[in-house]
């Protein structure tokens, strides 16, 4: 049980509630709750015992402290078991359709007891659906199309994956004759880990009102189409091959900042701008910023002139999630987030020795051309059989090798020496104590055993780092996105140790990890812990590929300062735990 599971089930049950025709006022306070769990940095398991605690978080009360409580101790809610029974699982599959919400699923099930997805199509197939109210051709066609993209889109993807297929798609747009920018927005934008659909907003001349009909077309006819969902005056939806929804709209740059303003924004975000409008007097949409009583315009062509005409400063993209940015925004008080140009060495990085295909001189090479200060080589300990792991006579060797480059560079470039050496089961490192003590740079990162309990993982890890030898936790959670989940893991436990022994949790950058994520980046900073982003580079051409990372970081709301690689080389060894 973890926040994010906890945040499920309440959403879950305001979802079912309300198809039950519930007090909206309830709804609305499990909505809250919902909100209030995913987004908090406090562990709402080890809170359980203490109401007091949960209610000092925004969005509980009394009540739903008590839900809290009962979830902990049930692994479930009494009012969701209930109407799950009463209406099906199958009911909560249906409410991840496109389009469709709670009052829609109340009219499947009270007109046909519709309540799975399988019903759904079977009743479309069947015409049952003609006749019922909402319910004319184009809607069952919707719905129909609806169900297909679920069943072949159901997934997400890989901030990598999306990116490259956006940069793909944003190249042919360009060379459209009228276009002139094109700007991915969504959560692509916003620097999120994984991606659902693909938001993209071009302006220019072919974008003017009544003049998109040519653009439309040559969207339309992009090569890597599989299938086109809508093809209107000024958008286009569609899927690419691999199942990602596209979404391509056609704006005049007279609007174009309310539209990247509006489509970057998380819903939260967004509902909380358009509220302080009101109070001042405006309406914000995808259009513009106008006044309410004459509806004259104030800002609409850029982001920065909406936010100032809000009496705010503008933000990162990527802060944009109602973590309290806009209060921020409003009192001039944002933090300068960490940008990936803040970034002067990567320390995580292996070579041919091991897993890695490229030696340690062509590594130094290709991080100077980086423009990076240092590096640190850490391969594989000898645990892990199948990267040709070191053994204590090889690591030896190595940090002679390391020395030799270092001095043969010639001040270009500073190289530590390092290893990344396995957790074994018990806690215990795999390579002794003696060795390690040599390396200017220790990642400890567990690679086996990830079926351990919570108990036994909380242990296994706090055992590793407090061998004073640890300067570095690598990838902490040991996740690959949308492959394996996180292993199960008490990390503020964790993290209160490794701030207390200054231990540096690493932010690895690469994409299939982005480990740690978000939320316990925040968590980490809260509790005073040392950050340290690398690459976990294998091969010299995804040096300086840390960029994802750096998207992290900043939804963490992180500075330089708190990142140890945003130093120069004597600082960043200067930042880490004191050697043994």
């Amino acid at each position: 049980m973890d926040n994010k599971t906890m945040a499920r089930l309440l959403a879950e049950t305001a979802d079912l509630m309300e198809i039950d025709g519930a007090d909206s006022f309830r709804v609305r306070s499990y909505r809250r709750a919902a909100d209030a769990a995913e987004q908090t940095t406090v562990d709402l398991v080890e809170a359980a015992n203490d109401a007091a605690r949960l209610m000092e978080i925004d969005g509980i009360g009394k009540s739903m402290a008590a839900k809290l409580q009962a979830i902990v101790a049930t692994g479930t809610l009494p009012q969701r078991d209930e109407l799950l029974a009463k209406y099906g699982v199958g009911i909560l599959e249906l409410l991840k359709l496109p389009g469709m919400g709670p009052k829609t699923v109340t009219l499947l099930w009270d007109a046909a007891q519709i309540g799975t997805v399988d019903q759904l199509a079977g009743a479309i197939d069947a015409g049952r659906l003609k006749g019922l109210p909402r319910m004319g051709d184009k809607q069952i066609e919707k719905l129909r199309k609806g169900i297909e993209d679920y069943r072949r889109s159901v997934g997400r993807f890989r901030i990598d994956v999306a990116e490259e297929e956006a940069e793909r798609i944003v190249a042919y747009l360009k060379k459209f004759k009228g276009i002139d920018k094109v700007t991915p927005a969504g959560s692509l934008r916003r620097g999120r880990e994984t991606i659902g659909d693909l938001d993209l907003l071009a302006t220019g001349p072919a974008c003017a009102p009544e003049k998109t009909g040519a653009a439309v077309e040559y969207i339309a006819a992009y090569p890597g189409i599989h299938d086109i969902i809508v093809k209107g005056e000024n958008k286009v939806s569609f899927h690419v091959a691999q199942g990602m929804q596209v979404d391509v709209r056609l704006l005049p740059s007279a609007s174009y900042g309310a539209a990247l303003q509006y489509f970057t924004g998380s819903k939260a975000h967004n509902v909380v701008l358009r509220q302080r409008a009101l109070k001042m007097g405006y309406t914000l949409n995808e259009w513009a910023l106008a006044r309410l009583d004459d509806e004259s315009i104030v800002a609409a062509a850029t982001e920065e002139e909406i936010y100032s005409a809000l009496k705010m400063d503008w933000m990162p993209p990527e802060m944009r999630e109602n973590l309290g940015e806009i209060d921020a925004a409003a009192d001039h008080k944002l933090p300068r987030v960490v940008a990936l140009s803040d970034i002067r060495g990567d320390v995580h990085m292996h070579t041919a020795a091991s897993d890695g295909r490229n030696s340690i001189g062509e590594m130094a090479e290709a991080a100077i051309a980086c423009g990076y200060q240092y590096i640190a080589i850490t391969d594989h300990s000898k645990f892990i059989g199948i990267t040709n792991g070191l053994d204590e006579k090889r690591v030896l060797e190595q940090i002679k090798q390391v020395r030799e480059v270092d001095s043969a560079i010639k001040g270009r470039i500073r190289i530590f020496t390092g290893i990344e050496v396995d957790i074994l089961a018990d806690g215990a490192l795999a390579l002794a104590d003696e060795v390690l003590a040599q390396m200017d740079v220790v990642i400890a990162s567990i690679h086996s055993r990830f079926d351990q309990s919570r108990e036994e993982m909380t242990q296994r890890v706090m055992r590793a780092i407090e061998n004073p030898n640890v300067r570095i936790l690598g990838h902490p959670t040991g996740r690959l996105l949308l492959r394996r989940e996180p292993f199960a893991l008490d990390m503020g436990a964790i993290l209160r140790r490794a701030a207390e022994l200054g231990v540096a949790m690493e932010h690895n950058a690469a994409p299939e990890r982005l480990d740690l994520n978000d939320h316990d980046l925040r968590l980490a900073k809260e509790l005073g812990c040392k950050i340290v982003m690398s690459s976990d580079s294998h091969d010299s051409r995804n040096l300086g590929k840390m960029g994802y990372g750096a998207r992290q970081l900043r939804r963490a709301w992180l500075t330089p300062e708190d990142v140890l690689n945003t130093r120069d080389a004597k600082g960043f060894l200067a930042g880490l735990r004191p050697r043994a």
